[in-house]
């Protein structure tokens, strides 16, 4: 959920606290919790950037082969 606490929400409050950001994104893969993310922002226009934001770290992951056979 991009609106609202989400699973890690706690966690998303101490990277962003301890970072002193405007916004910060957390993403869990097999936690104690599940799968999840929480995302936060000083507002919801800097969320319009996410979505390039994460396509541009997929293109990076994939750019370095870290999948490559």
């Amino acid at each position: 959920m991009t609106i609202g606490p989400g699973k890690y929400d706690d966690l998303c409050t101490i990277v962003r606290e301890k970072a002193k950001a405007k916004g910060a994104i957390v993403i869990v893969i097999g936690g104690d919790r599940g799968g999840g993310f929480s995302c936060q922002f000083d507002d919801l226009v800097m969320m319009e950037m996410v979505p390039e934001l994460l396509e541009g770290v997929a293109q990076q992951i994939r750019k370095d082969g870290v999948f490559a056979a």
